[in-house]
């Protein structure tokens, strides 16, 4: 049956009741804002708790891969290190088709060293990487590899799967649309706890009431990190995405990046991976590090920090390849405050920033919201008829927006609008929530007739 049926009545509602002087206030605004966050946690709430569930598994992924590649990843720790050119010629040999890009050497005695190439056939973001025992230059193996985070085959699958199911484009859709939600249903959360009407507490209150307590209640402490989470999860969206990267670099929000251009050498000198770690090394730029090999002529050598611990470990530096000089140095410090803040909050959102700690606040995150909506569902279903046809909780009731002045719902349409552009998942859905709206109206009036 549908979940529209066995409406309360109008005059149910205290925004009808309202005296005429009260009626354009809160009590007009509320009815709308409850039955948003009705629709909107009954139908976005499922692709919510699947982000909840796959990103609560991805927080713990990096430890997982420790355990699970630990032949790949570690090495006994041993005196005495091979060339980091002898181990790229190695890892090199083994990969005739592929074109390096990158090596990382171990921060730690007992870390391998990872040789990073491009390969035909590889997916966008993977790549292929050979591990190396810096101490004796054996090879420990080879993996295919997925973004900057050089994430393992298990940390890459969970990844697929928290942000696309392994559906390809058609399957982001979910996460942006998670993404889209939740930040308008946390807002309009707030707006109803703060706005609510204070009654006295009974002697025994009912199931329903308790776990609407204990809903908004947590609703309320999660808020700034649900909001956190819906805010960082959408620059990895498809269309909402490709919106706030394009704002982003009309803003000149943009993050910089080393000048690797450098003056033209008639010698053909090259000092190799080991002379621009070195001088990179001398400069003052600490492990963790990937030195990545000039681009082509007029170009030098760029080690990077790759530590995503700390908010500061993102300083890299160009190399002349034939003299060693250090052509060009991009601190982190030197960002910025945009640049900063998005780096800050994409490595929060993965669980990477200060460790472990980022990996208990997002589990504490994850399982509340997961609470949170089982809860509401558990709200709805308790809200169900006990007699007739209908078999789920009704909804609040329709039709309260014509009682919001015009001087009002004007600038909030402007708003919906805006902000329907940027995300436009959110705009379609929200649309379709309306057509549906109305058709429920067109049927129940055409039972009732």
């Amino acid at each position: 049956m549908s979940i529209d049926q066995r409406e309360e009545p109008a005059a149910a509602d205290p925004a009808v009741e309202a005296p005429p002087g009260q009626r354009f206030g809160w009590s007009a605004i509320r009815p709308l804002l409850l039955r948003l966050h009705f629709y909107a946690g009954v139908f976005i709430g499922p692709f919510l708790l699947v982000a909840a569930v796959t990103g609560l598994a991805y927080v713990w992924a990096p430890q997982l891969e420790q355990s699970v590649y630990d032949h790949e990843l570690h090495v006994p720790a041993a005196p005495g290190t091979v060339p980091l050119d002898q181990q790229a010629a190695t890892a090199k040999a083994l990969v005739p088709d592929g074109t390096l890009t990158g090596v990382r050497p171990g921060p730690a005695p007992t870390d391998t060293t990872q040789v990073i190439f491009n390969r035909p056939g590889l997916e966008p973001s993977f790549h292929w990487t050979v591990f190396v025992d810096p101490h004796t230059g054996d090879v420990r193996g080879q993996l295919e590899t997925y973004g900057s985070g050089q994430a393992m085959p298990v940390r890459g699958w969970i990844d697929v799967l928290h942000r696309s199911l392994h559906l390809g484009d058609f399957g982001r859709l979910y996460s942006e649309l998670a993404a889209s939600w939740l930040g308008i249903v946390v807002l309009a959360g707030l707006a109803l706890w703060f706005g609510r009407r204070r009654r006295k507490r009974a002697a025994a209150p009912s199931p329903r009431a308790k776990l609407l307590t204990w809903h908004g209640r947590t609703g309320l402490v999660l808020a700034i990190g649900l909001l956190f989470l819906s805010a960082t999860g959408l620059t990895w969206s498809q269309y909402a995405g490709d919106s706030i990267t394009e704002l982003r670099s009309q803003l000149d929000w943009t993050s910089p990046s080393v000048s690797a251009t450098v003056p033209a050498s008639p010698g053909g000198r090259d000092i190799g991976f080991d002379g621009a770690r070195e001088a990179t090394l001398r400069a003052g730029l600490t492990d963790p590090v990937e030195v990545r090999p000039p681009a082509g002529p007029g170009k030098g050598y760029v080690v990077a920090q790759m530590g995503r611990s700390w908010p500061v470990q993102a300083d890299s530096m160009a190399v002349d390849p034939a003299t060693g000089t250090i052509t060009d140095t991009l601190r982190f410090a030197d960002y910025n405050l945009a640049a900063k803040l998005s780096t800050w909050g994409i490595d929060a959102h993965m669980g990477f920033l200060f460790g472990i700690w980022n990996q208990i606040v997002l589990t504490l995150l994850a399982v509340a919201l997961i609470c949170v909506i089982v809860w509401g569902y558990r709200m709805w279903w308790l809200r169900r008829p006990t007699r007739g046809e209908a078999r789920a909780g009704r909804p609040p009731v329709r039709g309260t927006w014509r009682r919001i002045p015009g001087k009002v719902l004007a600038p909030a349409l402007v708003v919906v609008a805006v902000v329907g552009y940027y995300l436009p998942l959110f705009g379609l859905s929200l649309l379709g929530f309306l057509v549906v709206d109305g058709l429920l109206e067109a049927r129940r009036r055409k039972v009732a007739a």
